[in-house]
């Protein structure tokens, strides 16, 4: 391990293992990069001199884990390149939880590390920027999405105070960001989003920004780093699926068969079978009159709704690891021991797969941190789930999914999308003895929008930057077929949709 201080950016002295390292390279961000080619088997981590005597060695092998992880730690409240980065990025990798280990690519120059290899192979897609903040964002950014495996670390540090006065906003930073790192139009919408609700006209940063270009990396650069965690995420093996459903006799019948034929077997499935009907019985007679493999819990109930359903499920787990399952997907049967196999290479203690229609084309052939949670296609280590629940006030709406996992983020838990994990998913027709749910709005003169249920999740788990381009963007949408003369018009119905959906938000 070799450890780079630095005051400023520039290089006030270099460790390995020790003992003092001569450099020539007084910039960090090019000091990193010779530091890492004489020692490229070595993890390189970065610290501000007034904190050498704060680095938790203790617990780097325990972060680190294996070779395709960037961590860092701010101990500023303000991100290097300010909350307005919410104006274009919509994941929910910007709310940061600075108590946990959180996935995100905003990375600092405080203190962090990442392996000599990841710097070997990204060197020539890399450019050297004077601002070490810039350069580790940059990285991690263009890196996060093509395997490299991003976070905010407090466990990097010991007994540090926070600071909320080491970054200053730069517009200039921010914009050119944005043209290097996303697409053009995000920077026009930047600039309109900080026009309309910072009271801003920035035109020169934008301007100036137009003449960057865009950023991007090769093909399959990190593929060459191998991937094996130290880090323990299996002990018995053990696996429940829960599966919900409602009227899908015969789709159900198939997911069990799948199972069934897994070369790891799962220990109990858990079907919660909803139907509204009051004198309603269970249609499923396959569940006693075979034989499985595995113990069946099967829980009859009247009360329909996805989130009640895997809800009681989950009371229900006993075993190691959680298949969130669907009653309309189809498997081989792998699928099972291949999640575990990932598992242990990863280190990881949540999955989740491709889950694609027949013939729908995958985009998405890299291992990544996601910012999806699928309840139907994810693996879930079940002490992570302690303190998780689907959100009833998402019964019926839209979102739950997406909430489930930024609880499981906020409590310190990445999920990682394997793109040779796959699913299909059948998009069977709805089953019968579904009903049609009255929402609390629907008799209101002026109709929430969006629905209340997206404006809670958005308040919920979103910083107000992210909801106000949110809002932006919905407007767009609004007027995009409509004349010029109907745009204020539009946005009068939009303003008094959105102060709706605001009110019933709070109130669900």
């Amino acid at each position: 391990m070799v450890v780079i201080y630095h005051r400023d950016y520039k290089v006030v002295a270099i460790e390995r293992e020790g003992e003092s390292i001569i450099f020539s390279a007084k910039n960090i961000s090019k000091a990193i990069f010779e530091i890492a080619s004489y020692f490229p088997n070595d993890l390189l981590i970065w610290c501000e001199i007034c904190l050498k005597p704060n680095i938790n060695f203790s617990e780097i092998n325990d972060i680190f884990h294996h070779h395709k992880i960037m961590a860092s730690y701010s101990l500023s409240e303000k991100v290097f390149l300010s909350d307005l980065i919410g104006y274009v990025e919509d994941s929910p990798f910007i709310k940061i939880n600075k108590k946990v280990r959180y996935p995100t690519w905003l990375m600092s120059s405080d203190v962090g590390g990442i392996h000599a290899s990841v710097l070997l192979v990204l060197k020539k897609d890399l450019s050297k920027s004077e601002n070490f903040d810039y350069f580790l964002n940059s990285l991690a950014k263009l890196a996060m999405f093509k395997g490299l495996f991003c976070y905010s670390e407090p466990a990097l540090l010991i007994d540090v105070l926070e600071n909320d006065d080491k970054h200053k906003k730069n517009n200039f930073l921010l914009f050119r960001f944005v043209k290097q790192h996303y697409k053009i139009q995000w920077t026009f919408l930047l600039f309109a989003n900080l026009f309309l609700y910072e009271r801003k006209i920035v035109f020169l940063p934008f301007f100036l920004s137009l003449f960057h270009s865009k950023k991007v990396l090769s093909e399959n650069l990190l593929e060459s780093i191998e991937v094996q965690s130290t880090k323990r995420v299996l002990d018995n093996k053990t696996i429940d699926v829960i599966i919900p459903t409602i009227g899908r006799k015969q789709y159900l019948y198939d997911v069990l068969k799948d199972l069934s034929k897994q070369t790891h077997l799962p220990n109990k499935i858990i079907i919660v079978e909803q139907n509204p009907q009051t004198d309603s019985v269970s249609e499923l007679d396959y569940l006693s009159t075979e034989t499985w493999p595995f113990t069946i819990k099967h829980i009859f109930t009247h009360q329909s709704g996805a989130c009640n359903a895997r809800n009681l499920a989950l009371e229900e787990v006993t075993s190691e690891w959680v298949f969130f399952n669907d009653d309309d997907i189809r498997f081989d049967e792998k699928l099972i021991e291949n999640v575990f196999k990932k598992s242990v290479q990863y280190g990881t203690n949540a999955i989740t797969t491709v889950c694609l229609q027949p013939n729908q084309i995958q985009y998405f052939n890299d291992t990544h941190q996601s910012g999806i949670f699928g309840s139907g296609y994810s693996f879930i280590k079940t002490n992570a789930l302690a303190q998780i629940r689907f959100d009833m006030s998402l019964e019926f709406g839209y979102g739950e999914d997406t909430d489930f996992g930024c609880q499981l983020r906020n409590l310190g838990n990445d999920i990682i999308f394997f793109p040779d994990l796959k699913i299909t998913h059948l998009k069977a027709p709805m089953g019968g003895f579904r009903i049609k749910i009255k929402k609390q709005w629907e008799d209101d003169e002026i109709q929430p929008k969006p629905s209340p249920t997206i404006m809670y999740l958005k308040r919920k788990h979103f910083t107000d930057e992210q909801i106000n381009s949110y809002k932006l963007i919905y407007f767009i949408k609004s007027i995009k077929n409509q004349s010029f003369i109907k745009w204020y018009s539009v946005y009068k119905t939009l303003q008094k949709g959105w102060e709706s959906s605001i009110v019933w938000s709070k109130k669900i």
